[in-house]
């Protein structure tokens, strides 16, 4: 470098004044506890203003505008438009209410950015014993490895990735699936969650597939049609690999036969893929496992923690019963990756070489901050007191004739419609669209929408700490004056 060179003044991202930005940093944990505090007396959900929607085509920012602006413009046109989800009366698909707690858990986990591929630090070790106290939690194995991911539906590609990877016969990761005389089929019920149908078809597979099986009246997989279908598939050349059973489908809670499914995969050799996105979570609760018997004993089990966990998001996770066919299905080598027996990369068994992500944020620093402060009997009684509420909520429709309840109430999901004295189905499902729809606008509740049996339902999914009965008292009033004044007093 030349002597008369001149050197550009460095630059970084930390702040010029740090007792500034502390100041804006109280400032902004203080405003987040008073909303979290307050959040029953906001509107579930409020449609964003045009002028607002404007406000975000605005051009990248080309000169600083500092925090304190950014802050001012997240309070204005940000805070005031969520989906709703931390509110009381929000029901709405199942998503999860995050806690106090776990944002500041956020907090410390962002300001440590660490990354949890892998090496010798402690976001790996968090991580290792969060998976373990899940296993403990929910009666798995104590043997069998873990990974926390995003969600339940990278949890069941991982899960699904192993069983495509195991049961073939062959060695797909080097050969691959192409020109094979027999494809693979994988097997669900007809209320398997879309996240299954993603998975199969990314695996390779292909929507043909995987088989979706019929159910009976309480929306459970028909098993005596498994093993038709099963027989059917052997004997037309093509080779089955797995059976995804559901604890707790996400249209009616529904729970598969599980304790069948796995009697049946044990017989014909099948992987036993369980998907329990949120209804895995009551096998916590002594008193509600027994609902879930038979999951303990699937080879790979998906599952979320920022549904009836209550954790913010995202954090779900995939445990498979076989830590070896787990790391085969997803390990590669690399020099600029490779452990050591000391140092930086020493450690455990590093987390990329059991899933997809090499790029790991700190996810388990919530979830162990949040079990250490409340105790895992606080969150046995929650997800109990859930399904109480929707026992209640089911009582509440059984006992007005002018509601209908349309599926059985195994845990939280209650499914139901506005009759009145309506006969026309095109009608009612009419009324009842409406009603749904007023309900979010006005911001009063915010259930969701599903079909069961080709009928148009009300949906209320509780997976909610902050619910109480009374919000399914202001529920049912809610629906039974919509339904009057929609349906012009019938």
């Amino acid at each position: 470098m030349s002597a008369t060179t001149t050197l550009k003044l460095e630059q970084g991202l930390d702040p010029k004044n740090w007792e500034t930005l502390r100041k804006l940093g109280h400032r902004m944990v203080d405003d987040m506890f008073s909303y979290l505090e307050n959040i029953g007396e906001q509107p579930v959900w409020q449609a964003i203003p045009p002028e607002v929607k404007e406000a975000f085509a605005e051009p990248v920012p080309q000169e600083p505008e500092g925090a304190n602006s950014a802050y001012e413009q997240f309070h204005r046109n940000i805070l005031p438009y969520p989906t709703g989800n931390i509110h009381p009366r929000f029901w709405a698909w199942v998503s999860g209410t995050g806690s106090a707690g776990g944002m500041l858990a956020e907090l410390l986990s962002g300001a440590m950015n660490s990354s949890g591929h892998g090496g010798d630090h402690a976001a790996v070790y968090v991580e290792r014993q969060v998976i373990s106290w899940l296993k403990q939690a929910l009666g798995y194995p104590a043997e069998a490895s873990g990974l926390l991911v995003g969600g339940g539906s990278m949890a069941n590609f991982v899960g699904l990735a192993v069983a495509r990877n195991t049961k073939p016969g062959w060695n797909v990761k080097t050969e691959g699936l192409a020109n094979r005389e027999n494809p693979l089929s994988v097997y669900c019920s007809t209320e398997t969650h879309s996240s299954v149908v993603k998975a199969v078809e990314l695996l390779g597979l292909g929507s043909n597939g995987l088989r979706q099986i019929e159910v009976d009246g309480n929306f459970r997989i028909r098993v005596d049609h498994l093993r038709q279908a099963v027989a059917a598939d052997r004997a037309s050349g093509k080779r089955p690999i797995c059976v995804v059973g559901n604890a707790g489908t996400v249209n009616s809670g529904a729970i598969d036969d599980l304790t069948a499914l796995a009697d049946f995969c044990r017989e014909e050799n099948l992987w036993f893929h369980v998907d329990g996105a949120f209804g895995a979570i009551p096998a916590i609760s002594p008193r509600l496992r027994p609902l879930l018997r038979g999951m303990e004993r699937a080879d790979s089990l998906a599952f979320d923690l920022h549904k009836w966990m209550y954790m913010p998001y995202d954090v779900g996770c995939a445990l498979v019963r076989f830590p070896q066919h787990h790391r085969d299905t997803f390990a590669y080598g690399a020099a600029y990756l490779n452990s050591q027996t000391r140092g930086l990369a020493g450690g455990p068994e590093w987390f990329s070489h059991y899933g997809l992500e090499l790029s790991r944020g700190f996810r388990a620093l919530k979830v162990w901050f949040s079990l250490k402060e409340h105790g895992l009997q606080t969150y046995q009684a929650l997800v109990e007191q859930n399904v109480a509420q929707a026992q209640y909520l089911g009582e509440l429709i059984a006992g007005d004739r002018r509601l209908e309840l349309l599926a059985p109430i195994p845990l939280n999901v209650v499914c139901f419609r506005y009759r009145g004295n309506l006969e026309d189905e095109a009608t009612m499902k009419q009324v009842n669209q409406e009603i749904l729809l007023r309900l979010q606008e006005s911001g009063v509740a915010a259930p969701s929408a599903t079909v069961i049996g080709e009928r148009f339902a009300i949906r209320v999914a509780n997976v909610n700490h902050r619910t109480r009965r009374e919000d399914f008292d202001i529920l049912v009033r809610e629906v039974l004056r919509l339904g009057s004044e929609i349906s012009g007093g019938h």
